[in-house]
């Protein structure tokens, strides 16, 4: 779960370090007075999201299989200890 939240942080810190680049070029536009970095920083959010949606896809579905695994490990101890109560 580690890999894929620093992987998802990369892939905003690129997008961050890009979209910095374009404003500071005046590729894109500044934001209002002082909004700027508050305007760099949503619109790597906005682009960020819907690329770690695609690229990490792989990495996101074996962790919700090692999520899942874990759920039905402790699912499965938790009716052991019960069968244990009730045969006491």
């Amino acid at each position: 779960m580690l890999r894929y939240s620093l992987m998802r942080l990369g892939i905003f810190a690129g997008c961050f370090l890009a979209l910095w680049g374009l404003v500071y070029v005046g590729a894109l536009p500044r934001g209002l007075g002082d909004s700027n970095l508050l305007w760099v920083l949503l619109l790597s959010l906005v682009i960020s999201a819907p690329l770690s949606f695609v690229l990490l896809r792989k990495q996101r579905d074996s962790m919700s299989v090692e999520i899942v695994e874990k759920v039905d490990r402790a699912k499965g101890r938790l009716q052991d200890n019960r069968t244990r109560e009730d045969a006491v």
